[in-house]
């Protein structure tokens, strides 16, 4: 249960950043016991790879909080947040230790294909979300967005691997600040639409 709950909320976060989940697992690695990288996984806590992946995160958020720029980017991550979903959910095995489980260890596959799977369905949220937010706010919603984003990964990450049970609160709680915001957005949309009538 934990386990799975790790890896939802690592993946989850990988489809906000995908840096930044990586980043966290990583130095966690090297730095803490929370954090025991299986076999074939070492690669992640390398400080030179760390460094990469660094410097891939501070060119994610600068770009992606310019608008119009957002989008283009969002693109090119269709496939980077996917695979790193798929690589921090599989390359965890804190929880695994703390459930006693060992089914994700023993199909390692498993754990890329939901990782995949989760991380994919989340971008797929921001990326339909952040044309219409831009839109909605001439965009000047796309830095703040941006990076509350980022906060929500860096924040996510934590809590998979120090407090799984709250992975699912903080899943609800996305889902509804998504909707919240996505409705708030159509509707002063729909308002300006109002206030210049065609014709």
């Amino acid at each position: 249960m934990l386990a799975a709950l790790t890896g939802l909320g690592l993946s989850t976060a990988a489809g906000l950043n995908a840096y930044i989940p990586l980043l966290v697992v990583g130095v966690l690695a090297n730095l803490t016991d929370r954090v025991k990288l299986p076999d074939g996984y070492e690669w992640l806590s390398n400080w030179g790879v760390l460094a990469v992946i660094a410097v891939l995160l501070l060119a994610e958020m600068v770009l992606d909080k310019v608008p119009a720029v957002d989008s283009i980017n969002d693109a090119v991550q269709t496939v980077v947040r996917p695979a790193s979903g798929g690589v921090v959910f599989s390359a965890t095995n804190a929880a695994a230790e703390l459930d006693r489980s060992t089914w994700m260890t023993e199909h390692p596959w498993a754990g890329w294909l939901l990782g995949i799977v989760v991380a994919l369905a989340v971008h797929a949220v921001k990326s339909a979300a952040r044309p219409v937010i831009n839109a909605g706010t001439a965009g000047v919603g796309a830095p703040v967005v941006s990076t509350a984003e980022d906060a929500g990964s860096l924040g996510m990450s934590l809590i998979a691997v120090f407090l799984p049970l709250l992975v699912i609160v903080a899943l609800v709680l996305l889902a509804l600040l998504t909707w919240w915001l996505i409705r708030k957005v159509r509707g002063r949309r729909r308002r300006r639409a109002g206030n210049h009538p065609s014709g």
